[in-house]
């Protein structure tokens, strides 16, 4: 029988129920091992060169203020001491096709020096592995760690480590408008709490 356009089934024909196929297949998560040596000791060296260089660039000062500052508020970049005003722009523009062309120029040179200890992506990898190696430890504990029920140990171990991402990830970010604001009083700002939009 019919009801409302639907077929009903006897009670002795079986029911199909929808089946659900998944496109994707579920991945195991990637434990990586701690590499040590020559090459493992000059990315860290590169990780500390870049990163000293990239977050302390805002705070170096130059004639009384800061050194390498992008100030659109004022539409004048400072480039140590070097000043450019809007009208300027070509100089900037020619300076960043510079730039571009010098890391194109490296990469294709020596693609894998790049890539293996200049790159961000490596060099922000290495530092955010370093913290969960400190926390969960090496590979096996990390996987043992993972093995465990959930309980104060685990949750203390993985939220750390997801804690000091975060400030990583806070910091960077706050390093990054640095470059566009003037970054002490940005820090001023975001200390009281009162960050200008």
């Amino acid at each position: 029988s019919t009801h409302l356009g639907q077929t009903m089934s006897s009670p002795t024909e079986p029911v199909e129920k929808p089946v659900f196929l998944s496109l994707y297949e579920k991945q195991e998560k990637i434990y990586p091992r701690a590499v040590t040596g020559r090459f493992a000791r000059w990315r860290w060296v590169m990780v500390w060169l870049t990163q000293m260089a990239y977050y302390g660039m805002p705070w170096l000062t130059w004639n009384g203020r800061q050194a390498l500052l992008f100030n659109l508020d004022t539409r004048q970049f400072y480039i140590f001491g070097l000043v450019l005003q809007p009208q300027d722009f070509i100089y900037l523009a020619a300076l960043l096709v510079l730039s571009a062309l010098a890391l194109f120029f490296f990469t294709a040179l020596a693609g894998r020096l790049w890539c293996g200890y200049t790159c961000p992506q490596t060099v922000y990898t290495e530092m955010f592995l370093w913290v969960e190696r400190r926390l969960e430890g090496d590979r096996s504990a990390r996987m043992r760690l993972d093995a465990h029920p959930w309980g104060v140990n685990k949750i203390a171990r993985k939220g750390g480590k997801q804690l000091i991402w975060l400030f990583i990830g806070l910091f960077t970010g706050f390093t990054f408008v640095g470059y566009f604001i003037p970054i002490q009083s940005l820090a001023t700002q975001a200390l009281a709490l009162q960050v200008e939009p």
